[in-house]
Formats: structure tokens, sequence, C-alpha cells
């Protein structure tokens, strides 16, 4: 592979990966959920250890970690258990990718080149090796946001610093500009630019915690089915609201059943009300295909439910996520609500094209790989969008990155947050070392304990057994 970058003009404090290492942790979730079409109810996370070498000799290690949910990366009729063993295949390949990929730079440097040159490469020959459907360049992304994170983890590990530190001039040979291209006649420059320009002086310790109303949760007694689980945690939405203090909503709807995503809307929106909640937000999962059934579905909350269509802070993401192949214009929705790219949001050049056709904001996620998030969030800030962070329903280690995004970054209103809604015993080791971040108080999370170099996961003091590698290649 050949570098967008000579490395003979590097700095000091470049790194270059010399090994991988590759585990999949299985998780059950306590209840299902649902997204588009599908339902939920087990994943798999993979956890990635990279180990570096500096200029000077030095080493360390970092990790990294991401669910594989099949369901939201690869939407297909293809069977599940055939995605998911793609996926963790796919996972493997990249282990020994990483383990071999001898540039050196900044992880922000190193990731942007892997996912621009060797990723698209790995994926191609992947699918023509394959059968069935092709592997998304979606689920590529989640699978390679594993070893991404881990970069930069470890590149903070090795230098002693935090890895939000490592984001300016001290640390990266390419300025933004390297890196981005503004939009077709905007007076943007990212020339001597860099993400540490676009995040807050100092991030946040606490932040607002997004609820996620998953379209099969009961909300009311009336709802109940029988088979809901009995331990220490709520099942009824009211009783998620009063437990955890929740002041913002986020509610799944269908996208293809009008008179369902209304009434759930309202009958979300009732008990929201009445329990003091004060946002909501509204996520059609990409199934709609028209703007005018969002539109519609706006029009009469607004008509009908003036209260409740207030407290819609934004919309997200109701359409196909393929913008190329969809490239729907939207303007008629943002000129109701601000509309927030998610799926879609793949890197900057996406959010660059959604910007084209309407969308008004952007929810990053880790899971597309800590590098391109920050640069999709540049890009966006540069260009007047607001931004989100989302969640993959992140357990166990990739809560940690994900809530630090949010923290570092200006969001539209905190941080959404719930795998302590569907697998919350998975992550009773981290748990006991970052508790602030496993449960909400008050309707929000408290990063506190997040400290020390690289990510802050203070690794060495959580207790779990990870189980033989999957993989691992590299000293």
């Amino acid at each position: 592979m050949s570098s967008l970058f000579s490395s003979a003009l590097g700095k000091p404090s470049d790194v270059r990966v010399t090994g991988a290492t590759l585990w999949f942790l299985p998780v059950q979730t306590r209840v299902p959920l649902k997204f588009g079409t599908e339902t939920l109810t087990s994943v798999t996370c993979a956890r990635v250890r990279l180990r570096l070498s500096g200029r000077d000799g030095r080493t360390a290690e970092g990790w990294g970690e991401t669910p594989l949910s099949v369901q939201w990366v690869w939407p297909s009729p293809t069977p599940y258990t055939q995605r998911h063993e793609a996926l963790k295949l796919f996972c493997e390949l990249l282990t020994h990718a990483w383990a071999n990929y001898a540039d050196w730079g900044h992880p922000l440097e190193l990731g942007h080149d892997f996912s621009e040159l060797l990723l698209p490469r790995l994926r191609e020959d992947f699918n023509a090796s394959q059968l069935g459907d092709a592997m998304p360049w979606l689920a590529a992304l989640v699978c390679d946001s594993a070893f991404d994170l881990a970069l930069h983890d470890a590149y903070g590990q090795l230098h002693g610093v935090p890895t939000y530190d490592t984001y300016g001039p001290k640390y990266l040979n390419r300025d933004l500009a390297d890196l981005l291209q503004p939009a077709a006649g905007s007076s943007v420059s990212f020339a001597g630019k860099f993400p540490a320009d676009f995040l807050r002086p100092q991030r946040l310790e606490r932040l607002r915690a997004w609820h996620l109303v998953g379209g099969l949760d009961p909300l009311t007694a009336a709802d109940l089915r029988g088979d809901e689980p009995h331990d220490a945690y709520p099942v009824l939405l009211s009783d998620w609201i009063q437990r955890d203090g929740l002041k913002c909503l986020k509610i799944k709807l269908a996208g293809n059943n009008a008179a369902w995503d209304y009434a759930r809307l309202l009958k979300v929106g009732q008990i929201a009300v009445a329990h003091g909640v004060e946002w909501l937000t509204a996520d059609f999962n990409c199934t709609v295909r028209e703007p005018a059934y969002v539109c519609e579905i706006l029009d009469r909350l607004r008509d009908e439910q003036p209260r409740l269509f207030g407290m819609l802070l934004y919309v997200e993401q109701p359409f196909p996520y393929e913008l190329a192949e969809h490239p729907l214009e939207v303007h008629c929705v943002s000129a109701r609500k601000p509309l927030f790219l998610d799926e879609s949001a793949h890197d900057w050049k996406l959010v660059r094209r959604g910007h084209e056709l309407g969308w008004t904001g952007v929810a990053l996620k880790t899971c597309k790989t800590q590098s391109g998030a920050l640069l999709a969030a540049c890009w966006a800030q540069a260009h007047g969008l607001t931004l989100m962070v989302q969640d993959l329903t992140n357990p166990m280690l990739a809560q940690i990155p994900h809530c630090l995004l949010a923290a570092h970054l200006p969001t539209i209103m905190g941080v959404e947050t719930n795998a302590m809604q569907f697998y919350p015993a998975a992550s009773a080791p981290e748990a006991q070392v970052h508790p602030g971040l496993y449960q909400r108080h008050a309707g929000e999370i408290d990063l506190a304990s997040i400290q020390g170099p690289g990510l802050g996961y203070r690794l060495q003091e959580i207790s779990r057994e990870l189980p033989p590698p999957a993989a691992s290649f590299g000293a």
C-alpha cells in the first residue's frame, strides 16, 4: 500500500503498527431491539488490541471495541447467521491487514489512509470470495472501527497523554486541508486547521443521556406480553424515566406505517409529558421512501399536538442510507425540523452530499471509526451542520470512546446511550471502574472516571476474562 503521506516528512511522535489481536465477545440482550425489519436478540462484540512502535523504539498497546450489529450494518434477506459469520471473518482479515500496515504517522492520518486506500480493496476482494449479498461499506467500516479506536488509544498510551490532546499541530503532520475538501462554492478553508480547532476547549464531565424507546418496548401495562424479564431493571417506559431521571427520549418508528408511527409518537409523548421529559427525537430507521411521508406526520403533530411537536428536537435518518442510489431532496423535511444523517454519514464526503440534498445535521458514531467521526465532525461544523453522537448500543469498552466523542464535541444535546437498557449485565466489570458511564442518574451520565493516557479505559483495573483470541498477528 502506498501512503498519501511520505514517512520521510514525519514527526518524531509518529508511530507504526507492529501487531494486532482480535477477540469475539458474545452478548445476549435482556429485551429485544428492533432495527427496521429485523430484531436484535444477541450481538457479538469485536475487541481489538493493537501494538505500536514509535520512532525512538518505544512500544505501547491500545484497545478498541465495537458491537457487530448485523441487523443495523447489513440489512438483507440473507440469513442472519451467514451475515454474522461474514462480519467475523472480515474482522479476522483486518487483523492481518492492520498487523502488516507498515506506514508511519499519527492515528488520524493512518486511520484515514487505511479507510481510503486499503479498506475498499479488502472489502472488494472479500465480497468476490463470498456467496450471497455483498457486504455493505457500512459493515466494513464497523469492523474496522475497533482497530482504528485501538490505534488512537495506543498512540495516547505511547506518549502518556489523553488521545484528545493529540489532535493539534504538535502531533499531526497534516492539516485538515490535506484530508478534507470544502463544499463547492463555499468560503470554507481547512488550511492551517486541525481537529483540535473543532473540539471543546475542555470536555464535558456530565452529559444528558438519550433513552431509546424501541419499537417493541412496552409503554404501559397493557403492552406487557408476559415474557418480560423479572430482574432489577425497569420494563415500562415510565419506570425507566422515574428511575434514571430521564429528560430525553429517542423514539424508534416503523417508517412504513404512518398510522402506527403517529400513534407511537403520541403515546410516547403523552408518557413523556406526564413524567417531566423535556425532549424527543424520532428515528425512522432508513425505511421511508418519500419525504412527504415524514412531512405529513410532522404537520399532523404540529397541528394536533403542538406541545409534542415543540419537544421534537430533531428527526433522524428516515431515508435509505445509500445516498448515491437514493439522492432524495429533503429540504421540505429540514424546513420543519432539523434532519440528521445517521446511517448515511459514513464519512465527510457523504456528509457533504447530504448537505447538498438538504440535511442539516449529522449523527456521529465511533463505530464508523474514530478517525472518520472526527473528520466528519470538522467538515460538518465548518459548514454549519449540527452534531449529535448516536449509540450502537455500546456495552463494555465500546461505551467509553463513544461517550468521550460526545463530551469533546458541541452536540445538539448530550449523547444517546442505551446499552444499560438492552444488555446491562454485559458491562458489569467495566461498571466497577466507571460506574457513571453504565447507569444514568438525573438523566445524565458521568465521565469523571475516564482518566489517564489514551482513551482513559483504565483497563488494568477492569477484571474481565477474555476468551482465546480469534486471530493474532505480529509482535
